[in-house]
C-alpha cells in the first residue's frame, strides 16, 4: 500500500460525473506555467512545512493537517483526470 492508496481511501465519495467534472476543472486550472507556479508555491507554503512542532498545541497539528488535504486533494484530482484521459 502507498500513500496514494491511502490519499484515494479519504476522498470524499461524489458522485461519480460530478467528481470527473471537478477533476477536469482543476487539472485546467493548474495546467498551464501559472497553474503550476501557484501549485508549486501551494505545496512549498503549506505541505512541504511541518504539520506540529514539539511545544505547539495539538490542534495547531490538526489545522496543518487539513490545509495539507487540501493540497493533496487537489493533486489527486489532477492525476485522477490525467490517468482518465
Amino acid at each position: 500500500m502507498s500513500w496514494d492508496d491511502l490519499e484515494e481511501q479519504f476522498t470524499p465519495a461524489e458522485p461519480d460525473q460530478r467528481s470527473k467534472d471537478i477533476n477536469i476543472l482543476i487539472t485546467r486550472t493548474f495546467a498551464g506555467d501559472e497553474g503550476q507556479k501557484v501549485l508549486a508555491w501551494l505545496r512549498q507554503i503549506y505541505l512541504e512545512q511541518p504539520s506540529w512542532q514539539p511545544g505547539a498545541d495539538s490542534s495547531f497539528g490538526h489545522w496543518r493537517e487539513g490545509q495539507n488535504s487540501v493540497i493533496r486533494d487537489i493533486e489527486a484530482r489532477i492525476k485522477k483526470a490525467t490517468n482518465d484521459r
